[in-house]
């Protein structure tokens, strides 16, 4: 059976409040990078490749190796895929730089901080672009292992449906928010992260959407 881009209705208002959750809501102003965090959705290195071309950074990092999820659609890996994308978008091959080794959102840190002084490019400031739904998981991982960044979080400025029409697969999209509203609980018990905090209808609304079944994303 086809996968469905349809939320269904008795679902909505959980995922819509997951949903909004993860937006920072941060105001978007240029910065010394953007720093493209490697993921299934290829959208993340469009949104980049409009931020450079509205002067929003002079130079790029894309990260991310493989994960279960990404494998299949970018063979070659997540951060060479982005980098292709953007390239054919019209960003200068020279503007990009790829770090190519992180399968999570703290190696996307960590190491994308490596590349970068090894380059010799001091950052004071950076936009991290991710998946709508992963934009407080980078923040408070951003926070928790480079504390000194000024990090500006960003997505493609989609509505909820329209982001799900694009993947093509809204249980995906589900279980993928459940999984990183869990993270936000988990990840600093683990010191992976900083503590957010975390509304009582958000709570509740991961509760009621895990006993739903969409436990897919869960650790």
């Amino acid at each position: 059976m086809s996968p469905t881009t349809e939320i269904p209705a008795a679902f909505r208002t959980d995922v819509e409040t997951l949903w909004d959750y993860h937006d920072m809501h941060h105001t978007i102003r240029p910065t010394d990078v953007g720093i493209g965090l490697g993921s299934h959705d290829l959208g993340v290195a469009t949104f980049t490749a409009e931020l450079f071309q509205q002067g929003m950074f002079p130079r790029i990092v894309f990260s991310g190796a493989n994960a279960p999820t990404t494998v299949e659609r970018f063979p070659r890996g997540e951060a060479v895929h982005y980098r292709e994308h953007a390239i054919e978008l019209g960003v200068p091959t020279e503007a990009i730089l790829i770090e190519t080794q992180a399968t999570n959102t703290g190696q996307n840190a960590e190491l994308t901080r490596k590349l970068l002084a090894e380059h010799g490019i001091n950052v004071n400031s950076a936009i991290l672009i991710s998946r709508p739904y992963q934009q407080r998981r980078v923040y408070s991982t951003a926070k928790k292992l480079w504390p000194e960044l000024k990090g500006i979080c960003a997505s493609q400025p989609l509505p909820l449906d329209e982001y799900v029409a694009g993947i093509g697969d809204v249980n995906r999209v589900i279980n993928m928010l459940v999984g990183d509203t869990q993270r936000i609980v988990e990840y600093p018990k683990r010191g992976f992260a900083i503590p957010q905090h975390m509304p009582s209808e958000v709570e509740a609304a991961f509760r009621r959407l895990g006993e739903a079944g969409f436990t897919g994303r869960l650790i």
